[in-house]
């Protein structure tokens, strides 16, 4: 009888393991509340109306339907019974064998209850769609008020300064220039305001001296007001209170300040850190346990290389779910198993038109080169040829005519969809 192994999560983690499991070997359960992929780091791409979110988000089924020992579950995980081996569901209760946490991680809030009920986040497909719509009704605000001088309507606030960050300053900033004053002649765009604020002294901080000067150069020069060295302390929906005392008008305020792991109740708290992730060993087991594993993410692993734990990146996670794959066939070979290691492969972010910056183990660099294979390199992460294809028409289209037509407010009526 074939071995049972539950994953749980679809992100590039879970999904990269179950890619390389040989068909057939083991007896497949994933289970997500979503069902599909999402392609997390083009989420501000939607949120500024500059890609649509079916471009970038893959059904599951789809993905598998060429498996027939793949079996998925839309449900919510409420908890794991490391005992019994089995996982405690809305849908029910599952045995396994084998236990695969690729849960990924959530916007950190850091406890403060009055961000998180006001705040916009960016961790979802359905996030970024939310962001589109309350951006976009922001300008339909402007041209129905009495009061055209309502400042909080004017300013638009990303609180933290890595990559989603800078990346989505950059395009706010840009369609602030080249696409709103086209779709609101009523409005005088010269009085919107974009904001980034960073609690360290520089932008990009994770990366090289070089990408932190030149990400605050493009930004200044696309008219970004940032703010470095400072940090939110509250906002209450109209007004932000930074820790220097000053404070900020807004309606539109996005936080993407810092993550927490998406933690399953149910394994010890000696496992868990301070971020909520999992500690695991250099075959990726959750300490402790002998039949209960986490990658991606969620997945905390000291190495001499990463003494405090890897980056939390997508070559992480891809790496970790296609090493796990393969030591799950020498198990079943009663071969020796391979520890993890991470080859830095570097890192980069975008800032807009022609500009981003590049750091590579053995080279860095920025400007036109530099967006190019900033673009190139996302493209090729892309699962499906028909998504690169549309993904890349829209990336040319809104270059050479510097407008897009996917500006669409899209809610479910009925909902309360108050930000």
């Amino acid at each position: 009888m074939k071995k049972r192994i539950i994953v749980v999560g679809g992100g590039f983690a879970g999904l990269q393991f179950i890619k390389n499991l040989r068909e057939g070997s083991f007896e497949i359960v994933l289970i997500d509340r979503l069902n599909h992929h999402q392609f997390q780091p083009l989420f501000y791409q939607v949120a500024t109306s500059q890609i649509e979110p079916s471009s970038i988000s893959f059904p599951l089924r789809k993905i598998f339907q060429k498996r027939n020992d793949i079996n998925i579950r839309l449900t919510e995980v409420l908890s794991v019974d490391p005992e019994n081996n089995s996982i405690i569901t809305s849908a029910g209760n599952f045995s396994f064998d084998y236990l695969v946490i690729a849960t990924g991680c959530k916007t950190n809030f850091f406890g403060n209850e009055a961000i998180m009920k006001n705040a916009l986040s960016l961790k979802t497909t359905n996030e970024a769609i939310k962001i589109r719509n309350v951006i976009l009704e922001n300008f339909e605000n402007i041209l129905n008020s009495d009061n055209k001088g309502n400042e909080g309507l004017f300013n638009i606030i990303i609180v933290g300064g890595g990559p989603t960050g800078v990346e989505l300053s950059g395009a706010f900033a840009e369609i602030k220039r080249d696409i709103l004053p086209k779709d609101y002649p009523g409005i005088d765009f010269s009085r919107l305001q974009i904001f980034l604020l960073e609690g360290s002294p520089y932008t990009l901080g994770t990366m090289s001296y070089m990408a932190k000067r030149a990400s605050e150069k493009y930004l200044r020069k696309l008219g970004v007001i940032l703010k470095t060295g400072v940090f939110v302390q509250n906002y209450d929906g109209d007004k932000l209170t930074l820790s220097n005392g000053e404070t900020l008008k807004s309606k539109n305020v996005i936080w993407a300040a810092g993550i927490t792991g998406n933690i399953i109740k149910g394994l010890s708290s000696e496992v868990i850190t301070g971020s909520n992730r999992l500690k695991v060993d250099r075959m990726n087991r959750v300490t402790g346990y002998k039949n209960i594993y986490a990658i991606g993410d969620i997945a905390y692993m000291e190495t001499p290389k990463y003494p405090q734990g890897h980056p939390q990146v997508a070559n992480v996670a891809i790496n970790q779910g296609k090493n796990l794959a393969r030591n799950f066939r020498s198990i079943q070979n009663g071969e020796k198993l391979t520890e993890y290691e991470y080859k830095d492969l570097g890192s980069m972010a975008t800032v807009g038109r022609n500009k981003a910056i590049v750091d590579l183990p053995f080279i860095r660099f920025k400007g036109y080169f530099a967006w190019y294979v900033w673009m190139f390199l996302h493209l090729m992460l892309i699962l499906s040829v028909r998504n690169k294809l549309i993904i890349f028409i829209n990336w040319a289209w809104n270059y050479f005519t510097k407008n897009s037509s996917l500006r669409l407010i899209i809610k479910v009526e009925g909902k309360n969809n108050d930000h």
